[in-house]
């Protein structure tokens, strides 16, 4: 494992530790902690395929409950994580799990849309995980999933202020720790609030860029993917 994977691990643990340290209000059931007990999915990708400074880091929010949730790697999709990638680990359990949203590791046979759709992109642009991977980066602002008693899924921007203060401090924090890590040039919200999350930290000389969220609830998304985020790339100089 390269000095850079571990540094970029070590920083996972510790914002894992610090979003333990959190609560939240009681219409939220159940809480999943990716970088906890699905550290060993996120160790295996960055073990994989990081080697030292990246020119891109793309952005996303939080863990989708049939992706990261189930892997531990950034819009996981299964078979993207252990077809394309090549990934092969065994996850544990959160400590309250959601009858609705069990997790089942690389066994799971839900689909995770966002994450098809990101990580399809990427294979149809690069090619191999290897090319892409050679300048570019995958992370979540945040890893925590949140769910309802329903189990529907509540996305970070729609916690309280009081709840979104404390969590946004950690998430920054981290997020800091893993630009003066890798280095990049260039850095990507997968949509319109992880840019947001980028801008807010206000580094010098990296230039941030906006890609089309792939979420199968973005009414745009589910008519112009692959169109728009190919011209984004492009713009963005991007694109191979």
């Amino acid at each position: 494992m390269s000095p850079t994977a571990e540094a970029i691990i070590r920083e996972a643990k510790l914002l894992a530790d610090a979003c333990n340290q959190l609560s939240f209000s009681e219409n939220i059931a159940v809480v999943y902690n990716a970088f906890d007990y699905a550290l060993p999915g996120y160790a295996a990708y960055v073990s994989k395929f990081v080697d030292g400074p990246r020119k891109a880091l793309f952005l996303g929010m939080n863990p989708g409950p049939w992706g990261m949730a189930q892997t531990g790697v950034p819009f996981g999709e299964i078979p993207a994580v252990s077809g394309w990638m090549g990934l092969q680990f065994e996850i544990g359990k959160p400590p309250v799990e959601h009858p609705k949203r069990p997790v089942e590791g690389l066994d799971c046979t839900r689909s995770e849309v966002s994450g098809r759709r990101l990580w399809g992109l990427f294979a149809d642009l690069f090619g191999s995980p290897e090319v892409f991977f050679s300048d570019n980066f995958v992370l979540n602002y945040c890893p925590l999933s949140f769910m309802l008693e329903s189990g529907a899924n509540l996305t970070p921007d729609k916690l309280t202020a009081a709840e979104r203060r404390p969590l946004a401090s950690a998430c920054d924090s981290h997020l800091r720790r893993i630009i003066e890590i890798l280095q990049p040039e260039i850095a990507v919200g997968v949509g319109g609030w992880a840019t947001k999350c980028l801008e807010r930290q206000r580094i010098a000389d990296l230039k941030i860029g906006t890609l089309l969220h792939p979420s199968p609830a973005s009414p745009i998304a589910n008519k112009h993917w692959h169109e728009r985020p190919h011209r984004q790339l492009k713009e963005l100089g991007l694109a191979p």
